[in-house]
């Protein structure tokens, strides 16, 4: 990144802004909300309250065409390898495209497959919701558990939890994800296993986490009468390795296919995405996959100027590389939103959590935000204390439905915008001394306590920040919204140079558990870890033990 004309180029404006407020950018364009602000999709992002200026975001711009973003973002949807370290396309965007002309990977055409996976997902919802798929006890299937992890978990619960408003009033989905068996017991309590239906969702079907509680729900199963062929009726599995689904006792009839040009953080949008179906309806999933179309189409047709993914991911290059800011703050101003950072996480963490670019050559220049956020005004008497008086740059968006879903709670809602707006405003303006030293005077309080009172109570402001506001919270507007953020993250993969669809950091993880879960689980393994690692496995049988 940093041989490119345009990286010199920003240094040099973040220098000359960096003597410039926001509030001053403000004063120099009336009209600022105008030109920093833009609607597509549904979504109408407001970027106007950065420190930013016509001169500034053209840079960025061009450094966004310098580093080769729409090169290479023609090359993703073209169904290129680009995750070249696998030596596998990243083709996400083709589940939600309505595009008829051949795409193939391997010399095969993947649009016949899509369409098939999306026909039985279809018919597999019109089974469950007409109460024709029966348990093993001849009662309608009414509760659904999804057992994944990572992607196979985040994204669906994402999504079940931002359209709660659209769900299907005779299915129930659940999920189950740690391995920790406090998060499966918590579940199963909930459940009547005469109508309850597991679906294991493992591309490869060997994830320890995944495959350790689907053998446990399937004991938990048979511990409530239900037989080894009755099994079938109350279990389905996404995955590639179908030999060993069945091997689990899942009927043939009952998986569905997953495919490695879907990475996991991107997976929402194909047979994982079936317990979206199942518990919003399938017209309504199919409404998700439009709405992330949508953005699909801006994203590849949009000018730079106006292209709303491309903004995002230069903002968020702007203040990573020449700002110094380490963290980026999701703020969704919905309590549906409430596990979209957590997802957004893992997309972006996962992705751009690296540090060498395409060639293996080691990085100069930081990549990767720390993403983290939460819930509407929960975060006001909490972490937006850092955001107000901290001194480190974060900057933040602001995500924001207008209009709730419930029409008798509107004025309600309305306070919650009030104060996202308000929040907003304030982490621009902040509160200077001379005002501060006006409220303080007007309470009675003499200028020594003024004087002692005075560099407590200022808040800088200059701080900033993107507003994502849409109408209302529905499966179209939603879909755009991860599209949004899935296309930001690529963005940014493209300016650092890197590959945003590997995560071999991830796979170390796995391989030293396998290890450690040996050693863990027999008392005549060998110690032979480092020391710490040694001491811990003795305070594990040590506790056994006692």
């Amino acid at each position: 990144m940093k041989q490119y004309a345009a990286y010199a180029q920003l240094i040099e404006h973040r220098q000359r802004l960096s003597h410039h407020s926001i509030c001053e950018l403000f004063e120099q364009q009336p009209d600022r909300f105008e030109r920093y602000s833009l609607q597509a999709t549904g979504w109408t992002l407001d970027y106007s309250k950065n420190r930013l200026d016509d001169q500034a975001l053209a840079t960025l711009l061009g450094l966004a065409e310098q580093t080769g973003v729409l090169s290479l973002r023609d090359a993703m949807f073209g169904g290129q390898p680009i995750n070249h370290t696998e030596q596998r396309p990243a083709l996400h965007t083709a589940l939600r495209s309505q595009h008829t002309a051949p795409l193939e990977v391997d010399g095969q055409d993947i649009r016949p497959l899509i369409r098939e996976a999306q026909q039985r997902m279809q018919r597999l919802c019109e089974q469950v919701h007409n109460g024709l798929w029966l348990g093993h006890s001849g009662k309608p299937i009414r509760n659904v558990v999804n057992i994944g992890i990572g992607g196979s978990f985040l994204g669906p619960l994402v999504v079940m939890q931002g359209l709660q408003n659209f769900q299907h009033p005779d299915v129930n989905v659940h999920f189950i994800a740690n391995i920790d068996p406090a998060d499966m017991l918590v579940t199963l309590n909930q459940l009547d296993p005469e109508t309850t239906l597991f679906i294991i969702a493992s591309k490869s079907f060997g994830t320890q986490e995944t495959t350790r509680n689907a053998e446990a729900c399937r004991k938990w199963l048979q511990n409530h009468g239900v037989t080894t062929p009755d099994l079938a009726k109350h279990f389905m599995a996404i995955t590639s390795n179908i030999d060993k689904a069945v091997e689990f006792g899942i009927a043939a009839d009952n998986i569905l296919p997953m495919w490695d040009w879907v990475g996991g953080r991107y997976s929402l949008w194909s047979t994982i995405g079936l317990p979206i179906a199942l518990g919003i309806g399938y017209d309504r999933f199919e409404q998700l996959l439009k709405g992330a179309r949508s953005m699909d189409l801006h994203f590849c047709e949009a000018p730079l100027e106006q292209n709303m993914p491309v903004l995002l991911g230069m903002l968020g290059i702007w203040y990573q590389n020449f700002w110094h800011a380490r963290s980026h703050g999701l703020l969704c101003y919905s309590y549906h939103l409430r596990s979209f950072v957590d997802h957004i996480q893992q997309l972006d963490m996962e992705s751009n959590g690296k540090n060498v670019n395409r060639l293996g050559t080691a990085l100069d220049y930081r990549s990767g935000a720390i993403i983290w956020g939460g819930e509407g005004c929960n975060g006001q008497h909490a972490y937006h204390q850092l955001l107000h008086q901290g001194n480190q740059l974060t900057p933040v968006d602001f995500i924001v439905p207008l209009r709730s879903h419930s029409p008798e709670h509107q004025p309600q809602h309305g306070i919650l915008v009030a104060n996202a707006f308000s929040q907003s405003q304030a982490l621009m303006q902040g509160k200077s001394s001379l005002q501060i030293t006006d409220e303080l005077q007007a309470q009675g309080l003499d200028d020594a306590a003024i004087e002692a009172l005075l560099p407590h109570k200022i808040i800088p402001g200059n701080r900033p920040s993107n507003s994502l506001i849409t109408e209302q919270l529905t499966p179209f507007s939603l879909g755009a919204l991860l599209a949004l953020y899935e296309h930001k993250v690529f963005v940014q993969a493209a300016v650092w140079g890197i590959n945003p669809f590997d995560q071999w950091g991830v796979e170390l993880g796995k391989q030293l558990s396998d290890t450690l879960l040996d050693r863990l689980q027999h008392p005549e393994a060998l110690a032979d870890q480092d020391s710490s690692t040694n001491g811990l496995i003795r305070l594990y049988k040590s506790a056994l033990d006692g």
